[in-house]
């Protein structure tokens, strides 16, 4: 009957159920290798982390920081499952298709290899080298560091902005598994580009940085060395532009900055691909447009996450 209270018994097991969601979600990509999990299952199990919270806790800021977390958990382990098995992976791995692109919109030759050439005989580039090194590695807060801005500041304009940035780190994704592509510092080092040497410099200042420390660094960040295309550095980064420019035209101007920036330095430094760029772009303005579309699917979601949420809390 309405307004009937759940009993204790199902209340339990909805919770439980809500909480092994989240263990299995930390656990299971932990595991993987180890206890030889599919692909599939590790997938699946990430996905139903951020469920499970929802399920677990009534709304608050503290649960929708939660949540999100819990997403970028499931992407930062699950884009690394394809080089589970570099072998397989290589076997399927493109690297000529964003060299013929590039040289095509670079007039012959690459415009990784143009900008570095190019810079190179500026005075000071050794400075230049090492900003655009930090603008990159800021990318590892600035996305995120838009989101929180955005909950602070217009709370209503959180959900949406943080399922844009999780829908575009989740199509990319998709795309790592579907589509693996090698950078361009990859495929100069592998002698595909030829003659034209892409230096990796981010490398460079990273090793003249952090001496002895940059190994171990690397390590713990670079999980997939080819999931390049398209480049989320630089969709993420438009995507947190687009929402910030939903809140006001000075958060704008921020975001659009830091992007434009990371693009030029995402090329420069060799990391990635004017293409890897615009399809980054294109990524974006896909997630964008699918809004509306998806709505229904997201409330109809909703719903049933709220009433499971009401048991589990009854």
């Amino acid at each position: 009957m309405k307004g009937t209270r759940p009993s204790p018994v199902l209340r339990k097991a909805v919770r439980a159920g809500a909480a092994a969601a989240i263990g299995a979600a930390i656990a299971a990509p932990l595991l993987r290798r180890r206890a030889r999990i599919p692909a599939a299952v590790t997938t699946a199990a990430c996905a139903a982390g951020p469920l499970g919270l929802a399920v677990l806790y009534p709304r608050s800021r503290k649960r929708d920081v939660g949540i999100y977390a819990l997403q970028m958990w499931a992407f930062t382990m699950v884009h690394e499952l394809p080089y589970d098995d570099p072998d397989r992976l290589r076997a399927r791995l493109r690297v000529r298709y964003p060299i013929r692109a590039d040289r095509a919109i670079g007039l012959g030759r690459l415009p990784n290899v143009r900008l570095q050439r190019g810079l190179a005989r500026l005075p000071g580039v050794g400075r230049l080298d090492r900003f655009l090194t930090w603008v990159h590695w800021l990318w590892f807060i600035e996305p995120y560091a838009a989101l929180v801005f955005i909950l602070l500041r217009h709370p209503g304009e959180f959900p949406r902005a943080a399922r844009r940035l999780a829908a575009v780190f989740d199509a990319g994704c998709a795309v790592y598994f579907l589509v693996p592509t090698a950078p361009p510092w990859w495929a100069s080092e592998q002698g595909y580009t030829g003659a034209e040497e892409v230096r990796r410099i981010m490398e460079e200042v990273g090793v003249e940085t952090w001496k002895s420390a940059w190994p171990a660094m690397y390590g713990a960040l670079g999980g997939n060395p080819w999931a390049a295309m398209p480049s989320l550095h630089f969709a993420t980064s438009v995507c947190a532009a687009t929402s910030l420019a939903d809140t006001g035209r000075a958060p704008a101007a921020a975001g659009w900055a830091y992007a434009l920036t990371l693009g030029f330095a995402l090329v420069y430094l060799g990391e990635h691909y004017v293409t890897d760029l615009a399809a980054g772009g294109a990524l974006v303005v896909a997630a964008r447009r699918a809004e509306s579309l998806g709505e229904p699917a997201v409330e109809a979601v909703n719903r049933r996450l709220q009433g499971l949420e009401r048991l589990a809390n009854g």
